[in-house]
């Protein structure tokens, strides 16, 4: 169920201004929020929904990060300058998913039943990118800052502009330019 050190060396890795894993440990608004949403799950799951949906409004006063206790979330996931995250209750994030910060995965639909997207493993999000709808970002699809995605992005492909366009990755840049934000732009 917790996997911190799995978290933290996570963190270290994909933050660069991060200069030690305890000091990650203490001031990761990303990581607290992560760990804090695994407890008010585990809570949610075991139909404790009234506990779980007051902790996870605590979470969410104390990093400004929301994410509500029925989201499943995978191992290895990292939120980069969490503030104004928000990951409704249907959503569904695989292993080693990234995503920065004003990233909302949302629904669009006032129906009971999946309303929010499936991120499969290894996708990355921008910073204010939008996320909305019961669809799928494909496995290692990248999803440019400030994009607003509400159609299926498929595995390998990078998603930009509003509505994003779709471009498979082999088309749309050099491989390195995948883990630079500052070339989405």
């Amino acid at each position: 169920m917790f996997h911190i050190r799995e978290d933290i060396a996570n963190a270290h890795a994909h933050d660069p201004a991060a200069r030690s894993a305890f000091e990650t440990y203490l001031v990761a608004s990303g990581l607290h929020a992560i760990w804090a949403h695994r407890w008010n799950h585990w809570l949610w799951t075991h139909h404790l929904s009234f506990f779980a949906r007051i902790g996870s409004q605590f979470s969410r006063w104390m990093t400004g990060i929301e994410i509500h206790p029925g989201a499943t979330i995978g191992r290895r996931f990292f939120i980069d300058h969490g503030m104004g995250v928000v990951i409704g209750e249907t959503a569904e994030i695989g292993d080693d998913v990234m995503i920065y910060h004003g990233v909302t995965l949302g629904g669009r639909s006032l129906n009971h039943g999946k309303r929010h997207p499936t991120l499969e493993s290894g996708v990355r999000v921008g910073a204010g990118a939008k996320i909305l709808g019961a669809i799928t970002i494909g496995r290692n699809s990248l999803i440019g800052a400030n994009a607003v995605v509400v159609k299926d992005v498929p595995a390998d492909s990078v998603a930009t502009g509003i509505p994003a366009t779709v471009t498979p990755k082999s088309r749309a840049r050099s491989e390195s330019d995948y883990y630079d934000p500052a070339a989405w732009i």
